[in-house]
């Protein structure tokens, strides 16, 4: 693993420089007369509008993407792989690439939405910065990407849309691919055992969708198409799947609200 000085110094990263504010189109897509009946799906439209409908959606994920950066530079190693699996438009892949000076390291960002991987390779194409980690975006279903010398492998805000049988073969995948030193950055929805606790951090989390803009109508059809495809576990399962699959720490770094993100290390 390559060694860096205590004074070396780390480059301010801002959401807005690492593709997350590249396209600005607003998310109207739950709204009167767009939405179609049906479960959530990561079509065009939603590619048209995604990074808008993320940060609007998720508290601190704009902190949550440089912090992705910055914990990729702390723990990518030279001569690695680094890997962002369900990418979508590759926030997380830019942040990286952004903090990331580990020599002859490589970053893959895999999805299996099409239009995803088609914007991102559009985005990547125009990115005219030299000297930075490689990113190849490849469309592909996750759970048949293979996993070999990585040092960072990101799941941000992925694993609760794959179905819970199939999540501990991931995670195990994650695992035997590490390289000793690397580590797993996962980021997930999570829910509560507390039914009460439950009822409070929804309600906390919908009144921060409504101070980002969205109505009454939008948060309960979005919370309708999204019920059949996400399904988030409690932090207790997670450890508890994180160590079955060979995790031996599991350090959560972040929480707002219903979403957390984590380190775990093998």
């Amino acid at each position: 693993m390559r060694q860096k000085s205590r004074h070396e110094k780390i480059p301010a990263l801002d959401v807005n420089s690492v593709g997350v504010a590249q396209m600005n189109q607003k998310d109207r897509i739950f709204d009167t007369g767009i939405l179609e009946t049906g479960d959530f799906v990561f079509d065009e439209r939603v590619v048209d509008v995604f990074p808008d409908m993320i940060n609007r959606s998720i508290p601190g994920y704009s902190l949550v993407i440089p912090m992705i950066g910055l914990l990729a530079r702390q723990y990518a190693q030279d001569q690695s792989n680094l890997y962002d699996l369900g990418c979508s438009l590759g926030a997380a892949s830019f942040a990286m690439r952004s903090a990331v000076r580990a020599q002859g390291a490589s970053i893959w960002a895999v999805d299996n939405s099409p239009g995803m991987i088609r914007q991102l390779q559009s985005m990547l194409r125009e990115d005219r910065r030299t000297g930075l980690v490689p990113v190849q975006a490849l469309h592909q279903d996750i759970l048949e990407t293979r996993i070999e010398n990585a040092s960072v492998v990101v799941l941000n805000f992925t694993l609760q849309f794959i179905e819970r049988d199939k999540r501990i073969g991931l995670l195990k995948q994650v695992a035997e691919g590490l390289n000793p030193g690397g580590i797993l950055v996962l980021s997930e929805k999570i829910r509560f055992e507390d039914p009460a606790e439950q009822q409070l951090q929804t309600l906390w989390h919908h009144e921060f969708k409504r101070a980002q803009g969205y109505s009454e109508l939008e948060i309960a059809r979005k919370r309708d198409a999204l019920e059949n495809v996400m399904k988030p576990d409690s932090m207790q399962r997670h450890r508890q799947r994180l160590i079955e699959a060979g995790f031996e720490h599991i350090y959560p770094w972040f929480q707002g609200f219903n979403f957390v993100s984590m380190v775990a290390m093998i």
